[in-house]
């Protein structure tokens, strides 16, 4: 009998221990509930215009592109909008960054490479972080000085500029 009396009282400890360690968890997860809707205003949730880049300057890499398109591996609509660009590209100076290795990379460079300079690699992380762009595809086009006269993620919105 005592060891029936013991076995309770340790299960009614456990159930206890247990309420206490979920109230816990819950107290908790309202904290950064309530952070996650402070922070619901902030920029970092806020959709990326590319038009800030417009009036910016081309870094030495990318002097003498017209045309500048920004792609990444990761992004399926950078592999549907390559061959518009190329077409674009060839019928002027431009240069294609491309952020991301592998495959997918070796894909893109197929498609644009032939009628563009492109940068790949470790140069093209610095490139887009250098002109701060932060969605793909992001499309530039510049003047003979590298000043960046129009941006958009949209390549016919590029055609029109410049």
């Amino acid at each position: 009998m005592a060891f029936l009396v013991a076995a309770v009282v340790f299960l009614v400890l456990l159930c206890l221990f247990n309420l206490v360690l979920n109230l816990g968890v819950l107290r908790r997860l309202r904290e950064h509930t309530a952070e996650l809707e402070r922070l619901a205003g902030h920029a970092m949730f806020m959709p990326y215009d590319p038009r800030v880049l417009v009036g910016r300057t081309l870094p030495e890499a990318a002097a003498g592109a017209r045309l500048v398109g920004f792609f990444d591996v990761g992004c399926s609509t950078c592999h549907e909008r390559a061959p518009r660009f190329a077409e674009e590209a060839g019928k002027q100076p431009a240069l294609a960054v491309i952020t991301g290795d592998g495959a997918k990379a070796a894909d893109l460079v197929t498609v644009v490479g032939g009628v563009s300079n492109v940068v790949t690699g470790d140069e093209a992380d610095r490139l887009a972080h250098a002109l701060g762009v932060e969605a793909f595809p992001t499309f530039l086009r510049a003047d003979q000085e590298g000043k960046v006269l129009a941006a958009d993620t949209e390549l016919d919105a590029m055609a029109t500029a410049g």
